[in-house]
């Protein structure tokens, strides 16, 4: 059961990549909403929400497994923030789009913007998830925003 949490919370182990595992997560985000052009909508919302609470418990078994919060390695919490900013885009979404999308969760990530750098003191993968969705809000909301006023 801890390979199936570890699998899952370093997005498919590329959480282990030596340079920035949280931009390689948002990179392997992108990877189904490239090839699957259904991956929109409705069925982006039930992943985002299934794999929030998989990432809760995933990152909760591996911080518990590496004896620290917020393991680097974990990366299932990019993923999930990056499908947050992609979610409900005005259609069809182009590639200066995507890189919006891509680079404003990043900023809002990093930068963590209340409240979330404060929902980071969660517990366990609570925190994880949580700062990473909101940054995925701002990041949605600003673009949203950007897309009408262009």
């Amino acid at each position: 059961m801890q390979w199936i949490a570890r699998f899952l919370a370093t997005g498919c182990f590329s959480g282990y990549f030596p340079v920035a595992p949280g931009t390689v997560g948002s990179v392997v985000a992108f990877l189904p909403y490239l090839l699957f052009p259904g991956f929109r909508g409705e069925i982006l919302s039930l992943f985002i929400l299934c794999f929030f609470f998989i990432g809760v418990w995933a990152a909760s078994r591996t911080e518990k497994a590496t004896g620290k919060h917020d393991p680097s390695i974990v990366n299932l919490d990019e993923v999930v923030g990056q499908w947050v900013a992609l979610l409900f885009l005005p259609e069809p979404v182009r590639w200066p789009v995507w890189a919006g999308a891509f680079l404003f969760f990043r900023i809002f990530d990093i930068l963590k913007p209340f409240p979330a750098g404060r929902s980071q003191k969660l517990p366990g993968g609570w925190g994880v998830m949580t700062d990473d969705v909101i940054a995925g809000i701002y990041a949605n909301v600003l673009l949203q925003i950007i897309l009408r006023v262009i």
